[in-house]
């Protein structure tokens, strides 16, 4: 039973990590082309995260994870690529393999081009890939999900609105002004993976100061992600982004099933603005 637990709380604490880590600053737009100028990151940033998790009553590190976003080519023209890895150490995998590697590519106007997710769960891994075609005054969706034994499954999907991935959702978004905005702040958000497109919303919550695992404190945006379950809207994570026109997510706090988890930043190179935010 205790193992059980831990594989459960090991799992949904990667997905809220991917999925809030990668959610900042999301907006729903009804652009065809779903294009958004880039203000926030440019070619060759670096950004690199301490996850824990709480076991019995103690906080226990349970590994890393890191991000690394370079312009790059897709299918012949000029287009962003990014990466993200999360690794759970050799404590943590005595009772939960964590191992995940996530790929996308969008256009320089922050349009989605393409999204995989390879994630390996204890002894259970799966491939998810996502295509864009943008036609017809919307977007077309080619969705895959593969398993272990070699199958897969295939939909098609279209849509009027705007549609994001767990990766693309983070390129795009972070380019987003949140000046205006009030406590209780609700931004709806279409997330598409290898099966589905789901639901979930950004809670806005206000200011605080946050010190992260390089020992400097940073003046952040704090948001809540809500997934719906039940027919209700459910706080998964809070998170603090950076409070200047990088945005880049400092901590995360992870609300799970079996316990709570965290991840804080370590370590941030190649951002594109100057970091205005640290507090002394």
């Amino acid at each position: 039973m205790k193992t059980n637990r831990s594989n459960i709380m090991m799992k949904r604490m990667r997905n809220t990590i991917v999925a809030l880590f990668l959610c900042v600053f999301s907006t729903h737009t009804a652009s065809a082309q779903c294009t958004f100028k880039n203000t926030a990151f440019k070619g060759g940033e670096f950004l690199s995260y301490n996850l824990y998790y709480n076991w019995k009553f103690v906080w226990v590190k349970a590994g890393t994870a890191s991000m690394y976003t370079v312009q790059s080519h897709y299918k012949g023209k000029d287009a962003f690529r990014a990466s993200l890895t999360t690794r759970g150490n050799d404590k943590v995998d005595e009772m939960f393999v964590l191992r995940d590697t996530l790929l996308c590519y969008s256009t320089l106007d922050m349009a989605p081009l393409y999204f995989r997710k390879g994630a390996r769960e204890g002894s259970r891994y799966t491939v998810d890939e996502v295509w864009y075609n943008y036609k017809n005054g919307g977007v077309a969706l080619t969705q895959r999900r593969m398993y272990k034994d070699g199958t897969s499954k295939t939909i098609n999907n279209f849509r009027e609105d705007c549609v994001y991935d767990m990766l693309n959702i983070f390129l795009r978004a972070r380019s987003f002004n949140p000046e205006g905005w009030q406590k209780g702040h609700v931004v709806n958000i279409p997330i598409a993976d290898g099966n589905s497109i789901d639901p979930a919303q950004l809670r806005y919550r206000g200011k605080s100061t946050v010190k992260a695992d390089n020992n400097k404190k940073y003046r952040c945006l704090e948001l809540s992600y809500m997934e719906k379950e039940d027919g209700k809207y459910k706080e998964i994570v809070r998170f603090y982004v950076t409070d200047d026109d990088n945005h880049i997510p400092i901590r995360l706090d992870m609300f799970l099933r079996f316990g709570s988890a965290k991840a804080f930043l370590t370590n941030m190179r190649g951002n594109r603005n100057p970091v205005n935010c640290l507090v002394k």
